[in-house]
């Protein structure tokens, strides 16, 4: 199981026990928001997407959306996310639960600007009841982020209208 996954990976830091599992499901920013009882922006939700041969996880604010230009600018082709059978194949976590942490080898993690907004945000945890509470230096850390981008659209104050 994917939570099992992730759970054993966060062992090695002492920080399994961080690790919250709810009796409902979490497997949308809605849901997550609505379990963890916060405002949907602090829910870090991953996207996954293929380029070619490479498989890229983008983690940005729940309030985010893929701006295709960005994306296209910064990553050098069109953003075309995976499959639902692609990301448990791919990945390694299974839709819902897809999560930058304990990832197949090769999977590439960018973390999107649109979180640094946030003290501290809630990413998935391999399944689609969990998550876990970590600052941007955490995120950081643990994901193995290979930089920050600025790929989405819709968060900042002057997008919303």
């Amino acid at each position: 199981m994917s939570i099992e996954k992730v759970r054993t990976y966060f062992r090695q830091f002492g920080m399994e026990d961080r690790i919250l599992e709810f009796p409902v499901s979490s497997a949308t920013v809605e849901l997550a928001a609505k379990a963890l009882n916060v405002e949907g922006a602090r829910i870090a939700k991953t996207l996954s997407f293929k380029l070619g041969e490479r498989v890229l996880l983008v983690v940005c604010a729940g309030d985010a959306k893929i701006d295709n230009r960005r994306y296209k600018d910064t990553f050098g082709g069109k953003a075309s996310m995976l499959s639902f059978d692609e990301a448990a194949a791919l990945v390694g976590h299974a839709v819902g639960g897809v999560c930058p942490f304990a990832v197949k080898e090769g999977v590439e993690v960018y973390l999107d600007e649109s979180l640094r907004r946030f003290q501290t945000v809630y990413p998935a945890a391999g399944s689609s009841n969990s998550a876990i509470e970590m600052t941007m230096e955490e995120l950081e850390k643990y994901s193995g982020c290979r930089k920050w981008v600025d790929v989405c659209k819709a968060w900042r104050p002057e997008e919303q209208a």
